[in-house]
């Protein structure tokens, strides 16, 4: 891995919209069935906001009822990072981008197979790019 992406929090804030900086760089939530991408099922990739990174694929989307963007794997496996998260009384694992450590969501242990993992990422956390017809 090189070196992470760092800017400044006023860089941060002159990126990103306010909802977008909550979320990304404040660890924040997005309220469910309210992201852009919550249900889409177009072909595509699946960007972090901040840094452009491809951190999901449309292929491992599905709908998990959650209120959020599903997904039961990575676009691979050095995307993201893992890390403890205690905060609101609960014991949950943070997903972040591995390039610039935006906030993403959580991943959980009741996903589909072959994974069997649930990664619950907002969609204010992600940009889209349509795959080409």
């Amino acid at each position: 891995m090189t070196d992470k992406i760092r800017k400044s929090e006023e860089e941060w804030q002159a990126q990103l919209t306010p909802e977008q900086y909550r979320i990304a760089r404040q660890a924040g939530t997005e309220m469910p069935f309210t992201g852009k991408y919550n249900a889409n099922k177009e072909a595509g990739v699946y960007r972090c906001v901040c840094c452009g990174k491809p951190v999901f694929d449309s292929a491992q989307k599905y709908d998990s009822g959650s209120g959020w963007p599903s997904f039961w794997a990575p676009k691979d496996a050095e995307a993201l990072e893992l890390h403890t998260d205690p905060s609101h009384g609960m014991q949950r694992v943070e997903v972040r981008c591995s390039a610039c450590d935006a906030h993403l969501g959580h991943v959980f242990e009741d996903g589909p197979q072959p994974s069997g993992l649930r990664y619950c990422i907002n969609s204010a956390s992600l940009d889209f790019d349509k795959e080409p017809e």
